[in-house]
């Protein structure tokens, strides 16, 4: 298997044992998943599949950020506790995930279980020198990771903008550089707080991952990503982080999914532009909805538009037409092959089209994409 990695800007192959650890970033549990989450997740639902297909063992964690500005603050506007809010949202980002008959992962470790990981790991930054204090906050100071930068690949001015935009507060007066990103910080009154050695407070965004899968995968796995939208900041000072303290690389490929947009706009929950997976088997069936993403290469962009719902109903209907002819076919090697390509899934499905069209049974390919006749 080849695939793209973010970091070497290359489609490299896949160099993995007997057992893969892989390492997906979840969701922030305020409100619902939308489709641009389903999009991330079904891809490494694929690529599981096909590991195993091929007959590796998958370790597939997928953290819960529970302790995050943005569930803080919608549980303040609700009245209600960060955890009662994030148990709700995950219940129902749960029942979505399985609409589309996504692998259960290996575990779905929360950021509020890791405290104790993530205070050793920020004070292993202190005692080396990599991080500072100012006033309660720990920063990690990137001057010491002269690699910043290796996943993004951004400029420095661009960095400061999406730093800008994602809350990494780049005029705090605090930081020796703009592009320094909190460790720790004190909380508000309202919000959660532990104790540690600088003080009260709760853990920045970037060092919750870090510690996850240091704790759960160990200090480099095989496949680490997300969405495209997290390579900075979140995977950038990940990284750095990470392999400053271990010396290893954090991941030995950097999978990035595209992003899902509607009426020309990237989703987001901020903008309400967005379509859910609870929606979408309203009008058609589950399968149909999965056929429907499988559509798009993980790496690319795409615009939502509902008839990609309605063509991947017919494309079932087709496909399930040849279930009764007994044809057998190359399908499934063809299908293989696709996947092995960078994740091909719109070539895959038109090698079983081409099949189906041929009057061939495409079942055993259609289930290797996680979609069952």
């Amino acid at each position: 298997m080849h695939l793209y990695d973010a970091a070497r800007r290359g489609v490299f192959p896949l160099d993995v044992g007997p057992v893969v650890t892989l390492y997906s970033c979840g969701i922030t549990p305020y409100d619902a998943a939308h489709l641009g989450h389903a999009f991330v997740y079904l891809a490494f639902d694929v690529l599981q599949r096909r590991l195993r297909d091929a007959g590796h063992e998958t370790r597939c964690i997928r953290n819960v950020t529970d302790v995050d500005d943005d569930i803080l603050r919608k549980a303040r506007e609700l009245g209600v506790n960060y955890l009662d809010l994030a148990a709700q949202e995950m219940a129902r980002f749960e029942r979505d995930m399985a609409l589309i008959n996504l692998l259960a992962v290996a575990g779905e470790p929360r950021a509020s279980g890791a405290i104790p990981e993530i205070l050793t790991l920020i004070g292993t930054t202190l005692e080396r020198g990599l991080a500072y204090e100012a006033d309660g906050h720990v920063y990690f100071e990137v001057a010491k990771f002269p690699r910043f930068g290796q996943i993004s690949h951004q400029p420095r001015e661009a960095m400061l903008e999406l730093a800008s935009q994602n809350g990494g507060r780049p005029d705090d007066p605090r930081k020796r550089d703009p592009l320094d990103f909190v460790l720790w910080q004190p909380s508000l009154e309202d919000e959660p707080a532990w104790e540690s050695r600088w003080g009260r407070g709760r853990p920045g965004w970037h060092i919750e991952c870090s510690a996850l899968v240091r704790r759960d995968l160990g200090e480099t796995v095989d496949v680490h990503g997300g969405g495209r939208d997290l390579a900075f900041p979140h995977h950038e000072c990940e990284a750095a982080q990470s392999e400053s303290v271990t010396g290893v690389a954090l991941s030995k490929h950097w999978v990035h999914t595209g992003l899902v947009g509607l009426g020309g706009t990237k989703m987001s929950k901020s903008l309400g532009n967005l379509v859910f997976v609870d929606e979408l088997v309203t009008r058609a069936e589950p399968a149909a909805a999965r056929l429907a993403l499988l559509g798009q290469h993980y790496r690319a962009d795409f615009e939502w538009r509902d008839e990609l719902l309605s063509l991947a109903q017919s494309r079932l209907a087709t496909w399930r037409s040849t279930l009764t002819t007994g044809r057998a076919s190359t399908a499934l090697e063809d299908v293989r092959a696709a996947l092995d390509d960078d994740l091909d899934t719109p070539g895959a499905l038109r090698v079983l089209d081409d099949a189906a069209l041929a009057g061939c049974n495409v079942a055993s390919g259609a289930a290797l994409l996680g979609i069952t006749l």
